[in-house]
């Protein structure tokens, strides 16, 4: 049963939660990047051994990258630094590492965040999910691709490395010209920063750290976005009924996860405190949560109950709820 008392007006009634520590934030680079590069190095020295030797060293290590990359994130927001400049070039020294440009990545996840829950802004920076109404009205080729994008194997698997590394070397023509620049620049200085690695590792040696450390980076952080929002009683309305407060606190997730997880995915299953106020720094969340009575009525997953996710493709307008492809034929 739901908590009952007043909802958070806007997300300015949080704002007390909403100033960074500096000595908070360089602590979280500290045990970010530190721990990545150290890692990094150790599985290029254990390529000495065997490349096996390695393998779960660089996948410990891409656990860091995802950590690098909710430091971009919090920096894209402004909630990191309280300086907006210090905030971009921090951002900027993330994408490096997450390549992930991050002028056009926060342009396009600003607009996620205006538009979460709503059906009519469906399609920017979100997992890509189709009406049962859109479902049974679309010809064969269109079920064929989405029933093909929906599928674990692609959607946790080809689709996050493709994004990551191909998506995001490309801009698109509607792009502001500071979103072009950004990937251009982005593009330019991930060449260089590759070249130069592999001249001092040896190519095929970056290769073997690098690759296993991204591809785990990139699936997880996948996961985390979709189940943030992606869960059987999500919200999803029409512009005329849509509301941000409901949708931050009904549509975003709490992914209770056990506290190593939680601590190396940046808090960022405390997404419902996010969507709700967006300036709060990722270490200010928990405690947020903990105080404002109202946020616990957000829904709760956890790793078990996560996994039944994967199943959902397709929101029922009637039921108000997602349903599986096999759900969907049944009604």
């Amino acid at each position: 049963m739901m908590a009952t008392g007043p909802r958070p007006s806007t997300p300015g009634s949080l704002s007390v939660y909403a100033r960074p520590n500096v000595w908070r934030s360089l602590g979280q680079m500290g045990t970010s990047f530190g721990p990545f590069v150290v890692l990094w190095a150790l599985a290029w020295w254990l390529l000495r051994l065997h490349p096996l030797a390695a393998l779960p060293v660089s996948l410990a290590a891409g656990l860091f990258l995802v950590r690098i990359f909710i430091i971009q994130h919090d920096c894209g927001h402004g909630s990191f630094f309280r300086s907006k400049r210090a905030c971009s070039w921090v951002g900027r020294l993330c994408s490096l590492f997450t390549a992930t440009p991050y002028g056009h990545w926060r342009s396009s996840h600003a607009q996620h965040h205006a538009q979460v829950g709503k059906l009519e802004g469906r399609g920017v920076g979100d997992i890509n999910t189709m009406t049962l109404r859109e479902w049974r009205e679309a010809g064969w080729r269109k079920r064929l691709l989405y029933r093909l994008y929906r599928h674990p194997l692609v959607l946790f698997g080809i689709g996050p490395v493709s994004l990551f590394l191909i998506g995001n070397r490309f801009c698109s023509a509607d792009d502001r010209p500071s979103a072009k620049l950004s990937v251009n620049m982005t593009n330019l200085a991930l060449a260089a920063t590759v070249t130069i690695a592999c001249l001092l590792f040896g190519w095929r040696e970056f290769l073997l750290v690098q690759l296993p450390a991204t591809f785990l980076a990139c699936s997880v952080g996948v996961w985390l976005f979709y189940v943030q929002h992606q869960f059987e009683d999500t919200y999803w309305a029409h512009a005329t009924e849509w509301d941000l407060t409901e949708a931050a606190i009904r549509g975003s997730s709490y992914y209770r996860l056990p506290a190593l997880l939680q601590w190396l995915t940046g808090n960022i299953g405390l997404h419902h405190v996010h969507h709700l106020n967006s300036r709060i720094p990722n270490y200010n969340l928990q405690r947020c949560h903990d105080d404002v009575p109202v946020l616990h009525e957000a829904p709760v997953l956890t790793l078990a109950s996560s996994l039944r996710c994967v199943r959902l493709a397709l929101w029922d307008e009637d039921a108000r709820r997602l349903v599986s492809f096999g759900e969907g034929h049944r009604r």
